[in-house]
């Protein structure tokens, strides 16, 4: 669902500490895969994650917990699922994908430079402006992407 350009996002970080109880966890049949328990633990381990993950931290976290699910599942699960709109996914500085359990409402994202934290939030006033934009130049079925970044509470 989202993407960055590299150079305008944050490099790949440690995530905070994950919830206990995630809210909505991806579903890889409705990303077109057959959910075999490795695919589920991927999904049940990104709805965890309170900030953008890699597909390696999300290897690392599935084998601290005693998953046995191969690096290359981990990716092929994570891609799957973001373009199958199941999760967020936006590229580091650096290029590498990290990934994002979202609500599945349209919305935009305030990520944190430091740890990665990252908040959904809605933006009224650049929906209207996508849309006049859009249609003082013509343009029909029209869609966007809006990150911003700074510094959380904590990391200042």
């Amino acid at each position: 669902m989202t993407s960055t350009e590299p150079g305008h996002a944050p490099a790949a970080v440690p995530a905070p500490p994950p919830s206990e109880a995630p809210a909505e966890v991806p579903d890889p049949a409705r990303a077109g895969m057959r959910p075999t328990k490795q695919r589920r633990a991927v999904a049940v381990a990104l709805a965890r994650e309170d900030a953008f993950a890699s597909a390696q931290q999300i290897h690392e976290r599935l084998s601290r917990e005693g998953e046995q699910v191969g690096l290359a599942t981990v990716y092929r699960t994570l891609s799957a699922l973001a373009d199958a709109g199941e999760v967020d996914m936006m590229r580091t500085e650096g290029g590498e994908a990290i990934y994002r359990s979202c609500s599945p409402t349209h919305h935009h994202h305030l990520v944190c430079r430091s740890c990665g934290r990252t908040v959904e939030v809605e933006g009224p006033a650049v929906e209207r402006w996508t849309t006049a934009i859009a249609e003082q130049h013509g343009y029909a079925e029209v869609s966007h992407t809006l990150e911003i970044f700074g510094t959380c509470p904590e990391c200042r």
